[in-house]
């Protein structure tokens, strides 16, 4: 199993955050489909303020660069990536791959 942890500021504002929030509790199901699609078997998203942390796992045989390019060109998606990006501090018409920033993995605890 790969493990990827990203992160991604949002705008500053009163809203943002729970307009976040609502964006992802009514998640568009084409979204949803397309990311299963690609080999993305579990993501998670975790809030800090105006900070959003992803975790996702893939199969260890995924190319996750593969599989976020074939998710930027699925339905929708594009739309989708617009809609959040009003919420995300982030250049207009970013891809899912550009907008998330991959974090450096320092340590890990093992018993």
């Amino acid at each position: 199993m790969q493990r990827f942890v990203k992160i991604i500021s949002l705008k500053p504002g009163p809203d943002t955050v729970a307009s976040y929030r609502k964006a992802h509790d009514e998640i568009w199901p084409e979204i949803v489909k397309g990311i299963l699609d690609v080999g993305i078997e579990t993501m998670d998203l975790y809030l800090y303020g105006h900070q959003v942390v992803m975790i996702m796992e893939t199969a260890d045989d995924i190319d996750v660069e593969h599989a976020m390019e074939k998710l930027a060109k699925l339905p929708r998606q594009a739309e989708w990536e617009n809609f959040v990006a009003q919420f995300q501090d982030c250049e207009a018409g970013s891809t899912s791959d550009e907008k998330w920033h991959l974090m450096e993995k320092i340590f890990t605890l093992k018993k």
